[in-house]
């Protein structure tokens, strides 16, 4: 794994922090029924990168 594939990772895992936040509030407010699953997809995509990036 080489440096630009480390800062990826870091990176991704403070987005996935924050997506996970995200997506609790969007569990307890409901305004966009539509809002949980999109998230949810985006914390899906960012962990199959850091897997991919892992596995490199």
């Amino acid at each position: 794994m080489d440096k630009k594939a480390k800062k990826r990772i870091e990176v991704l895992r403070k987005k996935l922090d924050t997506l996970q936040q995200k997506l609790a509030g969007a569990k307890q407010q409901p305004d966009d029924p539509d809002e949980p699953a999109r998230i949810q997809q985006e914390i899906d995509d960012a962990r199959a990168e850091m897997k991919t990036l892992k596995a490199s």
